[in-house]
């Protein structure tokens, strides 16, 4: 065989797989869970990306500065099971992540599908103690945050879906302007804030706190752990 018919027929097996993981991805849904100040509409690019690797996308929205992580929790799972039986994955950017969490705490029967979180300061939010210690601070992050971004936890994955962790190494953010966050960092949230015991797969990319969420690196990372449960050879991190 020669080179250009063994390059041939390597890239029509590419295309082939490609196209096999976006019918098998078509029929499942992807809800992407947004952070502290946010509404959904900052993930739209990635959104976008997912919906074009064959995935359903779909945003669930709560206020996030008002509303009661308990409530969220309750009306995510609720979500969920609209969909039947699953798999339904979870990506969940920011305090995103933290609501995710709560919400396989609270509630046992929920569709099977793998779990994706982004720059979530699972392990407590230095910036968020900060921003707290203001008099004002408690108001500016609305009680959901001032709950539970404020407390330093020690969270271990202990449930049998796939979780995959993905943290930013651009220090370039809001966060900076309230404390001061070890490096690595997103610039509002620090690597060591990200971390897991018990997580599937790490990696961290060169991107900050907001940027991850417009990042093709990012997105065909998110893209190939919900496919196959590993991110893959497209990251260049950690785990």
């Amino acid at each position: 065989m020669t080179r250009s018919s063994r390059n041939s027929t390597s890239g029509s097996s590419g295309r082939l797989r490609r196209r096999a993981e976006r019918l098998a991805a078509r029929a499942t849904p992807v809800v992407l869970v947004h952070g502290l100040w946010m509404n959904g509409r900052e993930s739209l690019l990635l959104r976008s990306r997912l919906t074009a690797a064959g995935f359903r996308s779909l945003v669930f929205r709560y206020r996030s500065t008002e509303a009661q992580i308990s409530d969220v929790a309750d009306q995510l799972a609720a979500l969920l099971c609209t969909f039947g039986s699953g798999p339904v994955h979870l990506v969940g950017h920011s305090m995103g992540g933290l609501v995710i969490l709560e919400t396989l705490e609270r509630h046992d029967i929920l569709p099977d599908g793998r779990v994706v979180l982004l720059g979530s300061p699972v392990q407590g939010s230095r910036a968020a103690r900060a921003i707290a210690s203001w008099s004002l601070g408690p108001q500016l992050l609305g009680r959901l945050a001032a709950a539970e971004l404020t407390r330093r936890q020690q969270c271990v994955w202990r449930w049998s879906r796939e979780l995959g962790v993905i943290a930013g190494s651009r220090s370039v953010g809001m966060g900076r302007l309230f404390a001061e966050l070890p490096a690595p960092n997103d610039g509002t949230v620090a690597l060591e804030e990200t971390q897991i015991p018990g997580a599937n797969h790490n990696v961290v990319f060169d991107v900050s706190h907001t940027g991850m969420l417009v990042s093709r690196q990012v997105a065909a990372a998110v893209i190939a752990f919900l496919h196959g449960g590993r991110f893959g050879s497209v990251t260049a991190g950690i785990g």
